[in-house]
């Protein structure tokens, strides 16, 4: 499992720092064309994982209906992949959106019409291949190269089935529930902040599942669980760049409310969910940048991105519980697919 968390860090930092190296190296190149430019490239490219954390951090909360006795309690290591779908992997460059620069040339070499030409380029899940762009200026309405400019590169993808062996970005949490009345949990899920050089990480939820056939009539003292959850995870990673005061920020807040069924047959319990996740992702650079290279910060806080994720969700899973240790996995089945697995000590 130690194995598996390091696997993920590992993939997590290369993301993030392939972000930021495209802020500051290739994308630096079309800051320095126009802000608006910069955004909607930054955008196209990050934006699937933007959404994947968003649905990875609602998952892997609950492998059972059933709530604690009061102070009974568990402790569980979750590993959740989300699954990249094959449209995520590229994204489409349309010419005509771009004020100062212009896609020539796609990842696979193809030219690419300036002005009115579209064409897709990898997004950060995508192939490692370079797009390439030159700048261009407005004559009569009509976009031409500038000379007196060089062209320069988009950033690759990460390829994540190459780097970490899935097509899949796995978000691990370490989940704390306690009983405490009247069949409620009270739920954490954390990871420590961890200091990487001039990069942190550190992540915190809290939820509360209550057992809701205790309310019914009639269905109360049926041979199965039913409770509703709703949790809420904050995500935060943030990088030191080159100069003092700049920094890459990337913030994930999740919400997520569920119905909940389980049913328990000696060892094994068969669970299942619906719900509805809420989640929103944000991207940025902070702090004062000479983009132009004349020797004056004069541009604050040049990249701002964000992304939302809500949509429904079903889940559909078993544990398997000996003596104290539980073992769990589930799919979940929604924009992004996840799978979840992990292993727990339960008590009462």
């Amino acid at each position: 499992m130690t194995k598996v968390l390091y696997r993920f860090l590992l993939c997590f930092m290369l993301a993030f720092t392939t972000q930021m190296a495209f802020a500051q190296g290739d994308l630096g190149d079309a800051l320095k064309g126009s802000l608006k430019d910069a955004n909607y490239l930054a955008n196209g490219y990050a934006a699937p994982m933007l959404k994947v954390m968003g649905t990875g951090i609602n998952a892997g909360w609950n492998n059972t209906a059933k709530a604690h006795k009061t102070l009974g309690l568990d402790l569980t290591i979750t590993v959740s992949p989300v699954f990249i779908p094959g449209s995520d992997k590229f994204y489409e460059v349309d010419n005509s959106k771009l004020e100062n620069i212009q896609l020539s040339q796609t990842h696979t070499g193809q030219a690419v019409a300036i002005n009115t030409g579209k064409a897709s380029v990898p997004t950060i899940f995508g192939p490692e291949e370079k797009p390439r762009y030159i700048f261009a200026n407005n004559v009569n309405g009509v976009k031409v190269p500038d000379p007196t400019k060089n062209s320069f590169q988009g950033p690759p993808g990460i390829d994540l089935k190459k780097n970490i062996g899935m097509n899949a970005l796995p978000v691990p949490m370490y989940h704390l529930g306690i009983g405490i009345y009247k069949n409620t949990d009270i739920k954490f899920r954390f990871f420590p902040q961890q200091q990487f050089g001039d990069s942190k990480v550190s992540l915190f939820g809290v939820g509360v599942l209550h057992d809701v056939k205790q309310w019914i009539p009639g269905i109360k003292n049926l041979p199965f669980d039913l409770s509703a959850f709703v949790g809420y995870t904050k995500l935060k990673y943030e990088i030191a760049l080159d100069q003092p005061g700049q920094v890459g920020q990337f913030d994930v807040t999740g919400t997520t409310i569920q119905g909940l069924i389980s049913k328990k047959f000696s060892v094994i319990t068969f669970y299942g969910g619906i719900g509805y996740n809420i989640a929103k992702t944000n991207l940025a650079l902070k702090g004062n940048y000479d983009l132009d290279e004349n020797g004056s910060y004069e541009t604050k806080d040049p990249l701002a991105l964000s992304a939302t994720a809500n949509g429904m969700r079903a889940t559909a899973g078993m544990r398997l519980k000996l003596a104290v240790f539980t073992f769990h996995g589930d799919y979940t089945i929604q924009k992004y697919k996840t799978l979840s697995v992990g292993f727990g000590i339960a008590i009462r």
